[in-house]
C-alpha cells in the first residue's frame, strides 16, 4: 500500500506545479498529522534543515516590514517563529554565499572583491570544508536547488563536488527565468541550467521559481524522514531580469511604477513557492523535526524595483540598506516562539549553528568567523557575537579624500572597509551610494522630495554611527567621537593582519560558451591549471629567479590578457 501511494505521488510531480494545488489556501496553517506522515514515539534526531535564500530581496519587501507586496506565507512563518531583526548579510551575491557555506569572512577566503564572474578562473577555495560537507560527515543527505554563483571553471568547483548529493540550478549570477540564458557581455551568451554535472536542456521553458519548488517537493517525496536532510534552496528570485508569470502581475496592475510592479509579482510568486515547500514538509513527515531558515542574500536593488526603506543605501553598498538582511527561523523545535530577536547575527553564524544542530563539531581549529547562535535564537539568550567585519576590500576604488593621516596613521581611510563593534559602526573609503530611497510605487517622484533624501556631500572617507540608536544612519558621529573612530580603526588593522591575498583573476576567453557546446560550464583542464599556477608563482619571484616559460605559454598568456582587456572596454 505504501509503495503504491509513493509511486502515485511521485508520478503526479511530472505534470508540473499545478499538480501540487499551487493555489490551495492555508497550507502553512495546517497542523501536523498530514497524510503521509508515519507516527513515531519521538521526533528523530538530528533535525532536518531547510535553508531558503532569496536573491536581491529588499529589507522593506516583506509584509511584516510594512510592504505593499503580499507575502502571506513569509509573514505567517515569521510570526510563528523568531524574526531576526539584527541580522547581517553581505552587500552582493558571491560574498554572502561564500560566507554561508564556509563560516568565514571574505578576507579569509580571498573573495574580498566583487563577485565571481562567469569567465574568471576562480571559485570557492577548494581547501575549505563546506557546510554541506560537514553535514554529510554527520550523516545528512544534502541537496541544493537554485543559484550557485561560487565559481565553476573546474569540475572540482561544482556543487556536487563541494558537498551536495544532488544539484539542480544555475552556476552563474543571473539567468533568464524561462530560457536560462545568460550573457556576460555582447555576444558572450550561453545556457545555464544544470542537473548534477550535466546541462539540463530539457527543462528550459519552466519558470525557475516554480521549477525549483517542484524539485524540492520531489526530493521530499522520495526521501525517508528517518534520515536527516539538508536542503539548500537558493531561489533566483527576485534578481533581474524582472520576469513573472502573468497571473501574479495582474495582482499589482494598479501599481504605477512598472519595475516595482514586476518585482512585486516576483516576490509574491516566490512566497507561494515557499508555501508549497512548507506544505510538502508536512505532507511527507519532515515538518515536526525540521528547522526552516529564511534569509535574503543582500540588500534590494532600488534601480530594479527593490526597496530597503527606511534604511540607507542599496545592494552593493555597506550602508544598512546593503547589509541588513531579512531573516527568520521557523521550527517546532524552537523553545521560545512567536517573538522578535534583537540578538546580533551574521550569515557566517549559520555554519557552526547548523553543524551544532546536526550533532557535528566545529572547533576553533577550523578557523571559523561564525558563532553558534542557536541558544540566542531558540531560547532568547544573549548572542555570543559582539562585532562584525563587513569587509575590507583593498581593490575597490580608493576614496579621493581618504588618507593614512586621516586614519590616525594606523589605517588608510581611502580603503573601502566597514566594521561594527557593539553599538558602533564605522565605514571608510567609498561605502557606495548613500541615498535614502522610498518605495517606488509611483511612476515618478517629485524632484524636490527625491533631492531631500540624497546624500549631500561625499567629501569625506570616514563615517561613524551608533546603529542601535540610529539604524537609519542619519547622524554621523565621527567628528564628535574620535576615540571610538580610532578604536574601530585599530580593529580593522587587527583583522587586516589575518587577511589572505585577494583572488580576482583575469577573465579567460576559453570560458566562452561557444567552446563548451553553447552552455556555461567548467572549461579549465589540469594542464591549464598548472600553467596558471606556474605563471602566478613566476610573477612572485624576482627577475633573477623567474622561471623561463615556453613560447606557447607566453603566447597563450598574452592573448588571454589582450582579449580580457578588449572585452572589458566593450562591456
Amino acid at each position: 500500500m505504501h509503495a503504491l501511494t509513493g509511486f502515485s505521488l511521485v508520478s503526479l510531480l511530472s505534470f508540473g506545479y499545478l499538480s501540487w494545488d499551487w493555489a490551495k489556501p492555508s497550507l502553512v496553517a495546517d497542523g501536523p498529522g498530514e497524510a503521509g506522515e508515519e507516527p513515531s514515539a519521538a521526533p528523530p534526531q538530528p533535525p532536518h534543515i531547510i535553508f531558503i535564500l532569496t536573491d536581491d530581496q529588499g529589507y522593506h519587501d516583506v509584509g511584516y516590514h510594512g510592504s505593499d507586496i503580499e507575502t502571506p506565507t513569509l509573514d505567517r512563518l515569521a510570526a510563528e517563529g523568531v524574526k531576526l531583526e539584527n541580522y547581517y548579510i553581505q552587500p552582493i551575491c558571491t560574498p554572502s554565499r561564500s560566507q554561508l557555506l564556509t563560516g568565514r569572512y571574505q578576507i579569509h577566503t580571498g573573495l574580498q572583491h566583487s563577485i565571481i564572474r562567469p569567465r574568471q578562473p576562480n571559485c570557492l577555495p577548494l581547501d575549505q570544508v563546506t557546510l554541506p560537507q560537514k553535514l554529510q560527515e554527520a550523516g545528512y543527505s544534502t541537496h541544493m536547488v537554485g543559484k550557485w554563483h561560487l565559481g565553476f571553471y573546474r569540475k572540482e568547483c561544482l556543487p556536487t563536488r563541494r558537498g551536495f548529493d544532488t544539484f539542480l540550478g544555475s552556476l552563474t549570477g543571473n539567468v533568464d527565468y524561462y530560457t536560462y540564458d545568460n550573457c556576460d557581455g555582447p555576444g558572450i551568451c550561453g545556457f545555464d541550467l544544470h542537473e548534477g554535472e550535466s546541462v539540463a536542456w530539457g527543462l528550459s521553458g519552466q519558470y525557475s521559481t516554480m521549477l525549483y519548488a517542484q524539485r524540492v517537493s520531489h526530493i521530499l517525496a522520495s526521501h525517508s524522514p528517518r534520515r536527516p536532510l539538508f536542503l539548500y534552496v537558493a531561489f533566483q528570485a527576485v534578481h533581474t531580469p524582472l520576469q513573472s508569470p502573468r497571473e501574479y502581475l495582474y495582482r499589482y496592475r494598479t501599481m504605477g511604477n512598472v519595475a516595482r510592479r514586476k518585482y512585486a509579482a516576483m516576490v509574491t510568486c516566490m512566497d507561494e513557492a515557499v508555501r508549497n515547500i512548507t506544505w510538502a514538509l508536512k505532507r511527507y513527515g519532515f515538518y515536526d523535526n525540521s528547522v526552516i531558515i529564511f534569509s535574503s542574500d543582500n540588500g534590494g536593488q532600488t534601480f530594479s524595483g527593490g526597496s530597503n526603506w527606511p534604511l540607507r543605501g542599496r545592494k552593493g553598498t555597506y550602508w544598512e540598506g546593503g547589509v541588513r538582511g531579512l531573516g527568520f527561523v521557523h521550527s517546532p523545535l524552537l523553545k521560545r516562539k512567536r517573538r522578535t530577536s534583537r540578538a546580533l547575527v551574521h550569515i557566517t553564524d549559520w555554519y557552526p549553528t547548523l553543524v551544532g544542530l546536526a550533532g557535528g563539531t566545529a572547533s576553533a581549529d577550523d578557523g571559523l568567523d561564525g558563532y553558534d547562535v542557536w541558544p540566542a535564537i531558540s531560547e532568547g539568550r544573549a548572542s555570543p557575537r559582539t562585532e562584525i567585519l563587513h569587509n575590507i576590500d583593498p581593490l575597490y576604488n580608493h576614496a579621493r579624500h581618504g588618507s593614512l593621516e586621516g586614519g590616525f596613521g594606523i589605517w588608510n581611510t581611502a580603503v573601502q572597509a566597514a566594521i561594527r563593534v557593539g553599538e558602533w559602526k564605522l565605514l571608510t573609503g567609498d561605502p557606495g551610494y548613500g541615498d535614502w530611497i522610498p518605495p517606488q510605487t509611483l511612476a515618478a517622484f517629485p524632484g524636490s522630495w527625491w533631492n531631500l533624501e540624497r546624500m549631500a556631500s561625499a567629501r569625506q572617507a570616514v563615517w561613524l554611527f551608533n546603529i542601535s540608536a540610529d539604524p537609519y544612519e542619519r547622524e554621523d558621529l565621527a567628528g564628535q567621537r574620535p576615540d571610538v573612530v580610532r578604536a574601530l580603526l585599530a580593529r580593522l588593522v587587527d583583522y587586516n593582519r589575518t587577511a589572505i591575498p585577494v583572488r580576482y583573476p583575469a577573465e579567460n576567453p576559453r570560458a566562452h560558451p561557444d567552446f563548451n557546446g553553447g552552455a556555461w560550464g567548467p572549461w579549465a583542464t589540469d594542464d591549464e591549471e598548472e600553467e596558471d599556477e606556474e605563471e602566478a608563482r613566476a610573477r612572485s619571484f624576482s627577475r633573477g629567479r623567474r622561471k623561463k616559460k615556453c613560447k606557447i605559454c607566453k603566447l597563450r598568456s598574452f592573448f588571454r590578457k589582450l582579449n580580457t582587456r578588449l572585452m572589458s572596454h566593450r562591456i
